[in-house]
């Protein structure tokens, strides 16, 4: 029996020893999870901090409570390390880092890079590896095979190797991590085969696809299907705006159709690590293929204006009051990029705010996620949300709609409310001072 066969026993038995390179958003509940299922788990992450508040048993992922980490590291099924040695004694090594855009919306793939590297000189027979992080079609079979295979070891014989798109989407309370089906394709059927038994041992469902490439691919589509559904909606609110058209009335009358239509919101921007990034990704690939990706590049366009339009309807609304921005006081409600988090990784909030101070105005902010930000090197701390600092706001500015701010309170308080996401929809008093995207 070969060492990928063993492994196939480990996996059933619990024996199999599992990593994680990335402990944060996608890899710690990823860890936890497996922990759960009663492996052994090892969290690896450079950031010493991070390490440091697991070993205590406390996290700082909100949707990973600090009970479920000080459980499962009691229980000697969860570690975590920045120690890279420890490589070489796993089992599985589930690749969870970042992968950003560089300043010229080029992918960046140095952090996989790295971790891929790290992993291939501790390479032995026998080994699963695990890619998760959300790259363009092809850069698992093309880049980061040769790579590992300069270790001696042939992928699908001696070790093996697959991609599994994270789909975790942060605060969301119907579907935990289990909860979504989990795609995986891998460099050969056997590595596919493995990388899909690892998973449901945690999954309810796992979605197994022809390759790599195929899986890489199906991470690009999801977020691209939203990033142009979201982009064609913002358009809709500027073409409400100009027919003087209430386009949240619009879209919630659309939705009662019971097919052909899908829910899609409107807002300041488009924010996190996936949505803003991943479309690149793919019209990168693309253009490298001499094919144009025209409905990536036209809803990328109308997102990304989206900040400076905020800026400019906040602008007119001063001037309505024969405010000008430059000293104007506004009070910026959430910075985090999606209610309930406090990621602000691509928030549009931030362009915002910078577009605003820039003009001269004068900003706070309150999101109970988030207590300090820095924008352009200028820090702001978080400000309570005291019936005097909404009342000293010229204009209070909406832009992340947590729930636990009391909107009908917020409004009674204000002198005006520019509210970029519906949050005020349920208010019933003073709705003269609200102004909607």
């Amino acid at each position: 029996m070969s060492r990928l066969q063993e492994l196939r026993d480990r996996i059933a038995s619990r024996e199999a020893r599992i990593g994680v390179i990335g402990q944060g958003y996608v890899g710690l509940p990823l860890a936890i999870e497996f922990a759960k299922a009663g492996f052994q788990v090892t969290g690896l992450d450079i950031d010493a901090e991070k390490i440091r508040s697991l070993e205590s048993g406390v996290s700082y992922i909100e949707d990973v409570p600090s009970e479920d980490v000080a459980r499962e590291q009691a229980a000697g099924r969860f570690h975590a390390t920045s120690d890279l040695s420890e490589l070489a004694k796993l089992d599985v090594i589930n690749i969870c880092v970042p992968t950003p855009l560089t300043r010229t919306k080029d992918p960046d793939v140095s952090h996989m890079a790295k971790a891929v590297e790290d992993i291939r000189r501790r390479l032995r027979s026998g080994q699963l590896i695990i890619l998760g992080s959300t790259t363009y079609p092809g850069t698992t079979h093309d880049l980061f095979v040769p790579m590992l295979e300069e270790s001696g070891l042939a992928v699908g014989e001696d070790f093996a190797l697959a991609f599994s798109p994270e789909r975790i989407d942060p605060a969301n309370k119907k579907f935990a991590v289990r909860d979504v089906p989990k795609v995986v394709g891998g460099e050969t059927p056997l590595c596919t085969d493995l990388a899909a038994a690892l998973f449901g041992t945690i999954f309810e469902t796992v979605v197994r696809v022809s390759s790599s490439q195929s899986a890489e691919m199906v991470k690009l589509l999801e977020n691209t299907f939203r990033a142009i559904n979201i982009g064609l909606v913002n358009e809709v609110a500027l073409m409400c705006e100009r027919l003087g058209l209430d386009v949240w009335e619009v879209i919630d009358a659309a939705a009662t159709k019971p097919y052909g239509f899908m829910k899609f919101q409107p807002g300041p921007g488009l924010g996190g690590h996936c949505i803003p990034v991943d479309p690149s990704y793919l019209s990168w690939k693309m253009k490298s293929l001499n094919f144009p990706a025209r409905f990536i590049d036209l809803a990328t366009d109308i997102n990304g204006r989206m900040p400076e339009h905020v800026a400019d309807r906040v602008a007119t609304l001063l001037n309505h009051d024969r405010l000008a921005v430059n000293g104007a006081n506004i009070l910026i409600l959430g910075v985090a990029y999606k209610k309930d988090v406090g990621d602000m990784r691509e928030s549009p909030a931030l362009d915002v705010i910078k577009l605003l101070a820039e003009k001269g105005a004068a900003i706070s902010y309150h999101d109970p996620h988030v207590k300090e930000c820095s924008i352009e090197g200028t820090v702001y701390k978080n400000t309570d949300l005291s019936d005097e600092a909404v009342a000293a706001a010229d204009l209070v500015v909406i832009l992340t709609d947590h729930t636990a701010i009391d909107y009908e309170k917020l409004v009674a308080k204000a002198h005006g409310v520019f509210d970029t996401r519906n949050a005020t929809a349920g208010v019933q008093a003073n709705r003269d001072k609200i102004t909607k995207l």
